[in-house]
């Protein structure tokens, strides 16, 4: 074979890559153009898939440095490393580090509430890929990715649980194992919306147990524990405690969204 037919033999491999590379961006701007990528929030046009338009994404406010390292709320200044809140101070919680994605506002909660209630499962990748990406550290460290789970019954009639699905999504994305039925809610509790503080703390104390056929999935583990939004803390406090009890080593939180308080 001559110097000639080498370059000719080299050079086919990349003609057909190329070839194949074209013929699937031209397949994907046909699908753009028949439905055209739509901001995750709202219905603007946007230029790719899993994105939010300008207007949402100047409203959504994320949850950056530097904040408390315990709960995650965030400080209007450096504090210096490992600056702990009051609250973190007064009363400490039962989880190692708390992460979210953004302030609970009115961009976070369309895309919580799209996911939750009007079933747009599509949501979880992307939130749980922001999700990922806030709390990286924490899922650097974790063993295992645990959602908090729903009761049966109220899981019967949504048909699906959000905190699963953005669990699963922030376990694909740090390749880490998934324990979706490890925790489970053995008592029925009421919505938690409209609750007190207080009010919210009795409503799950006791409400949760790791499963008995899965121990093993958090003993001795460092769990990451996930949930769509953090508002007092009450769930997921309860949901440590019963992780901690079935023998977890520790258990670090990571949601898309918290209330902060004060900080409008």
């Amino acid at each position: 074979m001559d110097e000639t037919e080498t370059r000719r033999d080299d050079s086919r491999p990349a003609w057909r890559l190329s070839f194949r590379d074209g013929a699937a961006a031209v397949g994907r701007g046909l699908v753009d153009l028949a439905l055209p990528p739509q901001c995750l929030a709202c219905d603007r046009h946007v230029a790719a898939d899993g994105g939010l338009c300008a207007v949402c994404w100047g409203e959504l406010r994320l949850i950056e440095r530097p904040y408390c390292q315990r709960l995650g709320i965030p400080f209007s200044y450096d504090l210096g490393p490992g600056a702990l809140s009051a609250e973190a101070i007064a009363d400490p919680p039962p989880f190692d580090r708390c992460r979210s994605v953004a302030h609970f506002d009115a961009i976070a909660r369309r895309l919580v509430h799209g996911l939750k209630y009007r079933d747009h499962m599509e949501l979880a990748r992307w939130m749980g890929g922001w999700m990922a990406r806030a709390g990286a550290e924490l899922l650097a460290d974790a063993d295992v990715v645990v959602p908090v789970p729903l009761h049966r019954v109220r899981l019967w009639s949504r048909r699906f649980n959000q905190s699963a699905a953005l669990a699963q999504a922030v376990a694909g994305a740090g390749a880490t194992p998934f324990a979706p039925t490890a925790l489970r809610r053995i008592r029925a509790t009421a919505q938690q919306v409209g609750l007190s503080a207080n009010e919210r703390d009795a409503n799950v104390r006791g409400a949760f147990r790791v499963a008995a056929d899965e121990t093993m999935a958090v003993a001795g583990r460092r769990v990451l524990l996930v949930d769509d939004v953090y508002t007092t803390g009450a769930t997921v406090k309860a949901a440590t405690r019963a992780l901690l009890r079935g023998g977890a080593a520790a258990v670090d939180v990571l949601t898309f969204a918290r209330v902060v308080r004060g900080a409008d």
